[in-house]
């Protein structure tokens, strides 16, 4: 009995974000439903090996990555050993390695893919080197969007991190194609917002970007546990009482959250950015605020809000 057809992708997939599903479908699309679809994925970076106070902060952890690869349509993952040996082979006996030992009759890339030393291939070379050995290079040509502002963009990871970096998470969402979120383990903090009235779980995050300081509505959801639960979440040094070290901490707004046990699972999504970080020069000034801030998270969360930003127009949405 013949093997299945193999498509495959090679890349970092950082986020995994629209322009990644493409490549995806279109792998999808070359294999056939009895085919099997293949992301190879250079783990880690490679500038991680080559410079690594250059290498970008990661979207997501490798974990999750591979699980949105998986859920985007992909069959099988497989983690290439990015190191010195491998970043040093030339495009030839790049591609050789990759068809030895993954067998793919397409692979499938975006316009702008490079590779071998140095960066030397790109999608020319790639389609010679493929072609000699009977197999087929499918180049996807770039997705691009509109952020809220109108602007047309390219999905890239680097546009994704930049996005999410400032604070913009429903920019960032519309080329992920999802809420940016982080997810940690749920850690004892300084209880002050139980002290205010509004307790809080305190997230220990891995090395991830995180958003910019703020306050943002969002919604959360535990490891294990059916649906999400509306949020008001805040990041930054808390000002008021003289923070130093940045902290990330949910507010649940529906009944029935989990605040009196650690140690488990919590993934945060960020629907919307609220307002700044800023110090309040008294306790009732803070918790009038936190009140109010809470209030629009839930306007912003409500069903209503949710139809109408979804049939709004992108500069609406804003």
């Amino acid at each position: 009995m013949p093997s299945p057809p193999i498509a495959l992708t090679i890349g970092n997939f950082d986020g995994v974000h629209e322009g990644h599903r493409e490549l995806v479908a279109a792998a999808r699309r070359a294999a056939g439903p009895g085919g099997i679809v293949r992301a190879l994925v250079f783990e880690p970076h490679p500038r991680a090996i080559l410079d690594p106070r250059s290498a970008p902060i990661r979207l997501v952890t490798a974990e999750e990555r591979n699980s949105l690869l998986l859920a985007a349509g992909v069959d099988e993952v497989v983690s290439l050993a990015t190191d010195r040996s491998l970043l040093a082979l030339s495009p030839e006996p790049f591609v050789s390695k990759i068809i030895h030992e993954f067998g793919p009759s397409w692979v499938v890339e975006g316009s702008d893919f490079r590779f071998g030393r140095g960066r030397e291939g790109d999608v020319r070379v790639l389609a010679d080197l493929l072609a000699a050995a009977g197999r087929q290079l499918i180049i996807v040509p770039p997705v691009e969007l509109p952020l809220a502002s109108g602007i047309i963009v390219r999905a890239s990871s680097s546009r994704v991190r930049e996005l999410i970096r400032r604070g913009h998470v429903r920019d960032a969402a519309r080329l992920l194609g999802r809420a940016p979120s982080l997810e940690g383990i749920v850690e004892r903090g300084e209880q002050r917002g139980r002290q205010l009235g509004f307790p809080t779980a305190n997230l220990r995050v891995p090395e991830v970007q995180i958003p910019a300081d703020g306050i943002y509505a969002g919604r959360a959801l535990e490891a294990g546990r059916l649906g999400h639960r509306a949020a008001a979440i805040s990041i930054g040094t808390k000002p008021s009482f003289g923070g130093t070290q940045r902290v990330v901490e949910a507010h649940l707004l529906e009944e029935g959250g989990p605040l009196d046990r650690y140690g488990y699972a919590l993934r945060l999504e960020f629907v919307a950015w609220i307002r700044e970080q800023i110090r309040f020069e008294s306790l009732p000034d803070l918790v009038a605020q936190i009140d109010r801030d809470c209030k629009l998270a839930r306007e912003i969360l409500s069903p209503s809000r949710r139809l109408a930003v979804s049939s709004a127009s992108p500069a609406a949405t804003s």
